[in-house]
């Protein structure tokens, strides 16, 4: 295949890597980290092969919701620096071969914003028409809350303004009318600002969100909101053809494939695979891949140029909200079993190590699946060593510890006293004593060394994000096995759900005399039957990737 494909669209096999710089790394002793510390621990980054640094929320900010509740778009909030800190990190991480990209949190706004704060003040405002005002809440005030253990509905009255005001989130984070011109307008000005700084694409939070115009007067007499999407993406690729939109749409496989557009891909580039994710865990808890399987093959192809983002765990809680509540049950009894592990109701405020009981085997298979999945992978901070979660935080911030560099006070994060810390540290088996970056990055056999071996492979075989994905039949009900194949390549990969050793027969393509597969992630080569067919047999929760070579193809394997 043309490798230069997989560097004009270079998200199709990215390896995405999300961060908090409040929790990353402190380099003044305050106690939050900054963006020199990030910069700092940029080749952190670059050695375990990241190409897409994510940057959770940096802007200015009042903190009661992790930075997103905003007070201004344009701003970087004074405890993580300044726009030319953030300008030289992205320079150091161009150098690197990364790109960077930001989240865009637009469909709301923190109550402390200027523009809120003006709009209460008098219906006469510029700024009155920006937010969703009503005299009385709607009937359906209190369907669809996001956050049921701190809201009791959608509308918040407020007494300088004399009316409610629309608020799906957190009450102290008032929607942004999307359905004004004027917001529509300075929403694209955000874009092109980041966009002219160096970022190269956005993670759109809670895109169904931005888009609802049930708060308008009239919704019905509105144009799709899609073409609103359409008109974002328009305005990015105008300024930037590279720039990417990475889409948190949390909706079934059929709606979700409504958010890439038509086959042109004109709306967003990317979505998230909720539906896989959460299929994984339930599959993870039955030590039986079914489930996986079914959401494999019901995922829909997207357009050409777009791409699904995979995913074990990311900064929210991890939710479990697509699936029954008798499967639910199941997931929360395996790996959640007590109530102050779960959140909502309907997900986990845990990370992966702990959920397996810090099993090195299962964890090396969950991201060896991760990366052989078909889709692009993203990484949230921490996992590359196993970092586990610190319950004693409230709600989903548990997940959101400072990161563990060394086995030192504060795992090497900060000087600042513990109290003055962003964040509690880990404690128990899974604490900095035990789980640190400095450890790992030497250990051969340690969980980093492994993630950066997947990220090698993962990007030495497009196949795996390029290629036509056919899950395999084969004998064993604990083996998800599937084939890859683009132009010619093709890859072969098996992964062992269960406790207990497997051995399986699965149908390579390609037959004849010295065709060969090449193991990619252990020493070994297994001839291919004259039938086509070769025999794998896994270790428990065991994990192989072959390279079907044929005689006269020029791989270096």
């Amino acid at each position: 295949m043309r490798l230069t494909e997989t560097a004009d669209i270079w998200w199709k096999n990215a390896v995405v890597y999300c961060l908090d710089i409040e929790t990353f790394f402190d380099t003044d002793g305050d106690g939050s980290g900054d963006i020199r510390g990030l910069s700092q621990r940029i080749d952190h980054l670059a050695d375990l092969g990241v190409t897409c640094l994510w940057l959770m929320p940096f802007y200015p900010t009042p903190d009661r919701d992790d930075g997103y509740d905003i007070t201004d778009f344009y701003g970087v909030d004074p405890r993580l620096g300044t726009h030319g800190d953030l300008v030289e990190l992205i320079t150091l991480a161009q150098d690197r071969g990364m790109r960077v990209i930001a989240d865009l949190v637009v469909n709301h706004t923190s109550d402390q914003h200027p523009w809120f704060q003006s709009a209460r003040e008098s219906r006469e405002s510029p700024y009155r028409d920006w937010y969703v005002w009503r005299d009385q809440p709607p009937e359906d005030a209190t369907e669809g809350i996001v956050f049921p253990d701190q809201e009791t509905s959608l509308w918040q009255y407020d007494e300088q303004a004399g009316q409610y005001y629309l608020h799906q989130f957190y009450k102290h984070q008032p929607d942004l009318d999307i359905t004004n011109p004027e917001v529509r307008e300075e929403i694209i000005r955000v874009i092109g600002f980041w966009l002219q700084l160096g970022i190269s694409g956005f993670r759109v939070d809670a895109v169904p969100f931005l888009l609802d115009t049930k708060g308008a007067a009239d919704p019905e007499s509105l144009a799709d909101p899609h073409d609103y999407l359409r008109d974002l993406r328009a305005f990015m690729n105008r300024r930037s053809g590279q720039a990417v939109l990475l889409g948190e749409v949390n909706l079934p496989y059929k709606e979700t494939r409504e958010f890439f557009g038509d086959e042109d891909g004109d709306e967003l580039t990317m979505c998230f695979d909720f539906i896989g994710m959460q299929k994984m865990y339930l599959s993870l808890a039955r030590q039986d891949p079914a489930e996986l399987v079914k959401a494999i093959r019901e995922r829909p192809a997207p357009p050409e140029e777009a791409q699904w983002g995979t995913f074990v765990r990311n900064h929210d809680e991890l939710t479990l909200d697509k699936l029954t509540d008798d499967e639910r049950a199941e997931v929360f009894a395996a790996f959640g079993p007590d109530k102050d592990m779960q959140v909502y109701d309907r997900g986990l405020r845990r990370r992966l190590p702990p959920m397996l009981d810090n099993d090195p085997a299962r964890l090396r298979m969950v991201y060896s699946l991760l990366f052989s999945l078909p889709g692009t992978p993203v990484l949230f901070y921490g996992e590359e060593i196993g970092m586990g979660e610190n319950l004693a935080m409230e709600g989903r911030n548990a997940v959101r510890s400072p990161m563990q560099w060394t086995d030192s006070v504060n795992g090497g994060f900060s000087t600042a006293d513990a109290a003055d810390l962003a964040g509690q540290v880990v404690t128990g088996d899974l604490s900095p004593e035990h789980v640190n970056v400095a450890a790992q990055r030497r250990d051969p056999d340690s969980l980093m060394s492994w993630i950066k071996l997947l990220i090698q492979r993962y990007r030495e075989t497009p196949e795996l994000s390029w290629g036509d994905c056919t899950v395999l039949e084969h004998e064993s009900q604990t083996v998800l096995a599937h084939r890859s194949e683009y132009e010619g390549g093709c890859v072969i990969t098996a992964h062992n759900f269960a406790g207990e050793p497997a051995t399986v027969t699965l149908a390579v393509s390609g037959t004849g005399v010295g065709v060969q597969a090449v193991d990619l992630l252990q020493p070994g080569t297994t001839e291919v039957a004259e039938d086509g067919t070769i025999q794998l047999d896994l270790d428990p929760h065991g994990s192989r990737w072959l390279r079907i070579v044929q005689p006269g193809d020029r791989y270096i394997v």
